[in-house]
């Protein structure tokens, strides 16, 4: 019995480690090769595997790009604007989500905008991936629309609905990325930008 059970956890491990080489591997090539091709052959050949057992670990090419794009969340940041939303007092919600989403959008900014560019172009697999995240993303700003409008910071006649819809327009990679490579602003000035404009059009 004991061996079995290390037999279990060996073959759990190795599969494990296969797994994380194989994101590596797009991750790898997508900030060296942003603008080429994005080929499972490549991503095999880099994570030393056969291009079968992406299928087989992953399901599918769109089932891979949906595991990358979680494992780049959790990279780039994830953790920290958990911990951020989670504060009690919504006006801290927000500022500092904002200010968490906008650095993790900077820990990781050429890889977004490689997932984002190609999401246009690969809708089918990429695009997958990147409609999970933006609706993910659409459900948090709803439920910090609401936690505006219950805590009562929301300007008078401001809706739920339209607090929503300006805090998906902040929170976007697009409008970060205007501001960062755009104006060519540091990252603490582009959260500080974004965290004033929403408290300005938003909070009583």
């Amino acid at each position: 019995m004991p061996t079995r059970k290390y037999e279990q956890r060996l073959r759990a491990e190795q599969a494990e480690e296969t797994r994380r080489r194989i994101l590596d591997s797009v991750y790898e090539t997508l900030r060296e090769r942003p603008a080429g091709s994005l080929g499972l052959d490549d991503i095999a050949r880099r994570a030393r595997v056969a291009r079968s057992t992406i299928y087989v670990v992953f399901g599918s090419r769109a089932g891979l790009f949906h595991a990358f794009a979680e494992d780049l969340w959790a990279r780039s940041g994830f953790p920290r604007l958990t911990e951020a939303v989670a504060n009690p007092d919504a006006r801290e919600h927000l500022r500092g989500g904002l200010a968490a989403g906008t650095r993790m959008y900077a820990a990781e900014r050429d890889v977004y905008r490689v997932l984002f560019s190609m999401a246009q172009l690969d809708p089918e697999s990429v695009g997958g991936a990147i409609a999970t995240m933006e609706q993910e993303r659409r459900g948090g700003m709803e439920h910090l629309a609401r936690r505006l409008a219950e805590d009562r910071v929301l300007r008078p006649g401001v809706t739920i609905e339209e607090a929503t819809d300006v805090l998906w327009m902040l929170c976007s990679f697009e409008t970060f990325d205007v501001l960062r490579a755009g104006r060519g602003l540091p990252v603490d000035r582009c959260a500080e930008i974004l965290v004033t404009t929403a408290e300005r059009a938003l909070l009583a």
